[in-house]
């Protein structure tokens, strides 16, 4: 039975597009680098942005971290907060508190950072564990969930984490929890995006996760 929920945070609780977005931009033309079209950029939310830069620039990893820190400080000073939350993600939260579900949120945007988005936008208060990278990104994504996992006190089987990307479900399934895919963030756009990854399903909005989960909790009720 799902008794907790582990969200991700970009593409799932918040659209970060806006600051993420303009602080790739700025690091990338610090460093000299091409623009790249918005649907690229857009690859930047969610995975590490080491990764990202490795990726489309072929920087080696002293230049992706170099890259990354320009990135961060920049993100942190002047962008952090340009993020809005999904439609119904708020009535999610209240439906799950509803049903006595504990709820966490695993990321990998950096820790400071995604706990200053958190409480900026009210999400504390629904989460019993917040955890996200550290800045060289040592933790991988199965690592924060597991954090998360612990801190609930919560068995693997209780609990599913929900998420945008394929970063997501493979984290899920290499910390051997169920993962529920979301087709409305950055990552996944259709239910086919998703077969190829182990999940017990897909929302394509946050009133579809609501539905989704409590209909397993009620049912299994």
């Amino acid at each position: 039975m799902i008794k907790n929920v582990i969200f991700d945070l970009d593409g799932t609780l918040l659209d970060t597009t806006e600051g993420v977005l303009e602080s790739v931009k700025y690091s990338a033309k610090e460093l000299g680098y091409s623009g790249l079209t918005d649907e690229e950029l857009r690859t930047f939310i969610g995975p590490p942005v080491q990764l990202s830069f490795k990726k489309y620039y072929g920087c080696d990893d002293k230049r992706a971290q170099i890259a990354a820190d320009l990135f961060r400080k920049y993100y942190k000073d002047a962008a952090l907060l340009k993020a809005k939350p999904y439609n119904g993600i708020y009535e999610l939260c209240e439906a799950l508190k509803s049903q006595n579900i504990k709820m966490a949120v695993a990321t990998y945007k950096r820790e400071d950072y995604a706990l200053a988005l958190l409480c900026h936008f009210g999400f504390d208060r629904y989460c019993v564990s917040m955890h996200g990278a550290d800045n060289n990104n040592i933790l991988k994504k199965e690592d924060i969930v597991e954090l998360c996992r612990k801190e609930l006190g919560a068995l693997k089987e209780e609990c599913v984490l929900v998420g945008d990307t394929e970063h997501d479900a493979v984290g899920a399934s290499k910390a051997g929890i169920p993962f529920l895919a979301v087709t409305y963030g950055f990552g996944f756009k259709t239910d086919r995006d998703v077969q190829s990854f182990p999940n017990i399903g897909v929302a394509g909005s946050p009133v579809e996760i609501a539905d989704f989960l409590l209909n397993r909790i009620m049912n299994y009720h």
